[in-house]
């Protein structure tokens, strides 16, 4: 039986190094010794825990040991004190890191001795464990046994952070040196069977082409790129050849297929070569087909499995399982089934899931779709206060078929075929009917045909083959009340989890806003001694300073120390890991929207808050006001329908 200490010890060695050559090579090393030392089943546990993921994605249990537990467990085990404790947080901003030199530093540091095959016994009784008491018992005998290097992994990986700057794509690489086994096929096995341990011991078997597709495990998403205007999109699309062949873009000779990327208008020959930029932009020819961007949540619908009769799931971009808050979409889909769809190896579709005005028969923006998110009883108020649909763009899988390798066009047909058949039964009522008693007379009730809103929607697509197209469309999708528009390939191929220039969304920005910070946090991993994280306020009408939002991104590392510095020696009150500060440093923040929020005092949040810059040239008195924020929230076109008070 192969030692965990393999995955430890590898770990410490990934940190150590940033090259991803000596990182894919030391993988496939430990890979190999690993399986010789015990089984290719080790091998498959180290490239699954090396991931950060105790479970296959495939499979649905979950550790549920959070923060306090593992607190807990170190404190019993190792006795630090508080201020031991404290000082080894601090220090690393990670409890794996802290549980590591606690370990050692109040000598706890047994030989070796725990195999992968007893931390994966130990994980599959924690979920199944009836009491918290008995998970706790579980986790102490797990960590018990750890010396200090094995506690510091054991730790990162219960906990979900495992920051070795190594991403499952480098593992693949890995697994396919170490098997000398196509990389394509290692890659193929391990999203068809969402099972990297299984995909691993497939590959040192000779096995990959066994590998079979099985739903209910999210696929990749497949992400767009963003671009500020539609001449931006046209040159992004152009900007390469090869960017412009995979885009579907064809370009007149006499036009430029690599413009300068960026022009500045300062003297005559470069408004010349402006001119001549904006000229050849609109000669190139774009096949593109373009969809509303919806103000809602990316959801990958998995429905039709004869399997699993009846069996629903929806999937969010961070491939959580989110079907519990959506229970309408549940009944909907429940009813498709091989009658319907003339096959029964199932269905996934890629779309987006929205608040639904039924009677204007328009998307609501998100921030009415917001307080349903990981919601997990949804009451017949909150059905009614908030109606849902799902709206599908793409479709990647149907008749037993993986469609990812079809071009968007083809793969487009067979959604609008899909759909026209499915939709007779794809509904469900504004409010969930009470159950019918069992037995007696209506034991033997024939269920009646489906009745109620219709929750599948299929997103209107208009051919686009130039800027002025783009920008036609764009204006009206914004009449509509939504974010922009998703400029899309007519060729595209569907690439889980890639950002390239195939799709590009073109969105609105709202005006940024001056603010003052008013406390600083520090953050995590690498950011973890360092204040990063910034509450800031905005000005209200009797001179108080309210609290609107919360950033850390957009700041370069040497501005981070800088504020770090400054946050330090304007402290107020400090509460450890918070610090509240004097109201002195302004910044410049941009955000995707604005929702009225009581979680701050200015009863508004910014949505995906993040930093433009420090205004050293602005004091407090130069922020922006709570009117400032309240009149650009009411000139969105996709702001909430706010109720009127009832008199």
């Amino acid at each position: 039986m192969a030692l965990f200490l393999h995955l430890a010890t590898l770990g410490d060695e990934l940190v150590a190094t940033s090259s991803k050559l000596r990182k894919r090579a030391a993988i496939a090393e430990r890979l190999v010794a690993v399986r010789r030392e015990g089984s290719v089943e080790d091998a498959g546990l180290l490239a699954l825990y090396l991931s950060g993921e105790v479970f296959p994605e495939a499979d649905t249990r979950k550790l549920s040991i959070g923060g306090a537990m593992l607190s807990r467990v170190l404190r019993d085990i190792v006795r630090p004190t508080e201020e031991q404790f404290t000082a080894a947080w601090r220090r690393h901003g990670d409890i794996g890191a802290a549980a590591g030199d606690l370990f050692a530093e109040q000598g706890h540091t047994p030989e070796p001795s725990l195999t992968f095959a007893q931390v994966a016994e130990a994980f599959a009784a924690i979920p199944v464990a009836k009491t918290t008491a008995q998970r706790q018992a579980l986790l102490t005998g797990l960590l018990e046994r750890c010396s200090p290097v094995e506690a510091k992994y054991l730790v990162k990986l219960i906990s979900g952070d495992m920051r070795i700057g190594v991403k499952q794509a480098l593992i693949e690489e890995a697994i396919a040196v170490a098997s000398e086994q196509p990389l394509a096929e290692v890659r193929n096995a391990v999203m068809l069977e969402a099972d990297l341990a299984r995909a691993t011991v497939m590959a040192f078997e000779g096995a990959l082409r066994e590998a079979r597709m099985r739903l209910f495990h999210p696929l990749g998403f497949m992400l767009a790129s963003p671009v500020d205007t539609p001449e931006e999109a046209v040159k992004r699309f152009a900007s390469k050849p090869e960017a412009a062949e995979e885009a579907g873009i064809s370009v007149p000779p006499e036009s430029h297929a690599e413009p300068e990327p960026h022009v500045r208008a300062e003297d005559e020959s470069a408004l010349d070569d402006a001119e001549q930029e904006h000229a050849a932009l609109q000669a190139i020819h774009l096949d593109a087909q373009v969809e509303d961007k919806f103000d809602g949540m990316r959801v990958q619908l998995h429905f039709g499995s004869n399997d699993s009769p009846g069996r629903v799931a929806l999937y969010s971009r961070n491939r959580e399982d989110v079907t519990a808050s959506y229970p309408e979409i549940v009944e909907a889909f429940a009813a498709v089934n091989e009658a319907v769809i003339g096959d029964g190896s199932g269905v996934i579709l890629d779309g987006e899931l929205l608040a639904w005005d039924v009677r204007s028969d328009r998307a609501l923006p998100f921030a009415m779709l917001s307080p349903r998110i990981g919601r997990k009883k949804v009451t017949n108020e909150v059905r009614r206060g908030t109606p849902v649909v799902y709206m599908a763009f793409d479709i990647l899988f149907a008749h037993g078929e993986l469609l990812l390798d079809l071009p968007l066009s083809e793969r487009r047909r067979r959604l609008e075929a899909l759909t026209a058949r499915i939709q007779t039964v794809t509904l469900s009522p504004l409010e969930a009917e009470a159950p019918l008693p069992s037995g007696g007379l209506f034991s033997e009730a024939v269920p009646a045909p489906p009745q109620g809103e219709q929750r599948l929607r299929v997103s209107q697509v208009v051919e686009a083959h130039s800027a002025g197209d783009l920008d036609r469309a764009y204006v009206a999708a914004r009449d509509r009340g939504n974010e922009g528009v998703m400029i899309k390939s007519s060729g595209s191929l569907y690439q889980p989890g890639r950002r390239g220039l195939s799709w590009i969304k073109l969105k609105r920005h709202l005006d940024t806003l001056d603010v003052v910070i008013t406390g600083a946090e520090y953050g995590h991993g690498r950011r973890s001694q360092v204040l990063s994280d910034y509450t800031f306020a905005v000005r209200a009408s009797d001179g108080s300073l309210q609290n609107v939002g919360k950033a850390y991104g957009g700041l370069t590392d040497a501005e981070i120390v800088e504020l770090t510095d400054w946050s330090k020696a304007h402290t107020l009150e400090d509460y450890g890991h918070f610090r509240s500060v004097e109201p002195l440093m302004v910044l410049e923040i941009a955000f995707n929207n604005i929702m009225r929020s009581d979680r701050h005092a200015s009863g508004f949040a910014l949505r995906f808050p993040r930093i433009v810059q420090i205004r050293r040239d602005k004091s407090v008195d130069d922020i922006d006001t709570v009117e400032r924020v309240e009149e650009i929230y009411q000139s969105q076109p996709d702001k909430p329908v706010e109720q009127l008070p009832s008199t």
